[in-house]
């Protein structure tokens, strides 16, 4: 049975999942809860459409496989023990090209991961999904995240011994723990959580694993924890639409924040550096995070434009959805890119690279249905990237072409509705050859404090406490 977490008082308890409203919620699901969503329906059996996931995965950039597995991998390869468990899970991580360093690698090795989410089985636990800690009426509260996103964004955190290091989102004390591993008895870690229930669970599953150095706190992560700062690290486990200003006058000259930042309609880690005046990044990875509550400000919008079909954009956006209409319920015109990629490798970077290029860059999702019923047909039926133009708009696409290696291949491809659908879908177009001409570059971020004038040129997102520019392309 697949377990979910629900409060009674100050405790959490698991509970079976309504696999019925599951499905209904992943199909209406903010794409920060797809992951979890993804997770539960792959814990209770049902189908999955993995070229779907596995196209949406960051792509391998760390430190190598090790050539000579230890012996242990083989002896212990059907052991169903904790540890032998971990150390599997850990040897996926490394053999997927996931894990950063060394020292986040025995960090992983060490910190007993099953035994801060107790309510799954310890083979739920080392899989490579989240857990969810609790669960609201309608979709997760908190959760321990997928082990492979642990490794990527502690290996963008990069935590040294004797670092001060602020958590934002307390899941179930597992990443804490980590945390505590990686900074040391010179190093000092404070994980912040607004529910009071999380903060209960994850204190005390800390303090049995014998972690209970780490400050637990209940209250608003927008706030931080000024009491113990300045802090040289700040990681961010879950989704904000907006950079509190909390955390840039927390943070040292020099540190690093690492946040899952949502900006038209995709969420992405990335590794921030702190400067005087602003911070800087040139390292970002897709990812998907619960949306984060409290006081940071929510700016996304959403609106239906057909049945079944739903445009996702910021606030700052000159959209208007019911200009759209017409437009989902017309024929498109697909053109092909000819850049081919298979179903193990990322497109996440097209999107990147529109936020750059194109101001209205906004989230387009699809039920089964609108798709099966047409004319609709995104790359992705969730998590879309798009843009609008007036009343028009166009979005990614995808055709199947002939395997090569045993592996499958797809054309991308861009269809546009609309009077100016044929441009627009020639705009995305040449997007994703731009992209594929060096897969693996990015723009660099930077954010400022609201009120300040950045010195910085490029694409200007503007948003409640910061204002971001994208400088690339």
């Amino acid at each position: 049975m697949v377990a979910k977490w629900e409060s009674a008082g100050s405790a959490v308890h698991p509970r079976p999942v309504d696999q019925a409203a599951l499905d209904t919620s992943l199909r209406l699901a903010h794409p920060s809860q797809i992951e979890l969503f993804e997770a539960i329906r792959r814990a209770s059996g049902s189908k999955i459409d993995r070229e779907h996931v596995t196209m949406s995965m960051p792509t391998p950039r760390v430190i190598p496989p090790r050539v000579a597995s230890p012996s242990w991998t083989m002896t212990n390869s059907s052991s169903s023990k904790p540890e032998d468990l971990r150390d599997r899970m850990v040897d996926r991580i490394r053999r997927a090209g996931f894990m950063p360093s060394e020292r986040v690698e025995q960090a992983m090795r060490t910190v007993p991961r099953h035994l801060f989410v107790p309510a799954v089985s310890a083979a739920d636990a080392y899989a490579d999904r989240p857990v969810i800690v609790k669960s609201g009426p309608t979709h997760p509260l908190s959760s321990v995240s997928m082990p492979t996103v642990v490794a990527i964004m502690l290996g963008q955190l990069d935590p040294q011994p004797g670092d001060n290091v602020l958590e934002i989102g307390a899941g179930a004390g597992y990443n804490a723990a980590l945390l505590a591993e990686l900074v040391g008895p010179t190093g000092a870690v404070t994980t912040v959580d607004i529910d009071p229930d999380v903060t209960a669970h994850a204190r005390s599953a800390l303090a049995a694993t014998g972690y209970d150095h780490v400050r637990v706190i209940t209250a608003d992560g927008a706030l931080g924890a000024p009491e113990h700062a300045p802090f040289d690290k700040i990681i961010v486990t879950v989704g904000p639409w907006d950079l509190p200003p909390a955390w840039f006058d927390q943070l040292a000259v020099g540190g690093r924040l690492v946040v899952p930042l949502q900006w038209r309609g995709q969420t992405r880690s990335i590794a921030f550096t702190r400067h005087a005046d602003h911070l800087r990044a040139a390292d970002s990875q897709p990812c998907a995070f619960i949306p984060m509550i409290g006081l940071v400000p929510n700016g996304e919008r959403s609106a239906d434009i057909a049945d079944g079909v739903t445009v996702f954009w910021d606030d700052d956006q000159q959209i208007d959805p019911g200009a759209l209409r017409p437009a989902a319920t017309s024929p498109g015109t697909t053109l092909w890119s000819g850049v081919a990629v298979t179903s193990y490798q990322t497109v996440d970077g097209i999107w990147l690279w529109l936020t750059v290029t194109e101001p209205n860059t906004c989230r387009l999702a699809a039920t089964d249905e609108a798709i099966a019923r047409g004319p609709i047909d995104p790359i992705f039926p969730a998590v879309t990237p798009a843009i609008a133009d007036g009343d028009s708009f166009g979005y990614l696409t995808k055709t199947r072409r002939p395997s090569h290696n045993g592996q499958r291949r797809y054309e991308l491809g861009a269809t546009g509705h609309g009077p100016r659908g044929p441009q627009l879908a020639e705009r995305l177009v040449t997007v994703i050859r731009r992209w594929n001409l060096d897969r693996a570059a990015q723009p660099v971020v930077t954010a400022w404090p609201a009120g300040t004038r950045p010195s910085a040129t490029g694409r200007v997102i503007p948003k409640r406490h910061t204002t971001l520019v994208l400088e690339g392309g």
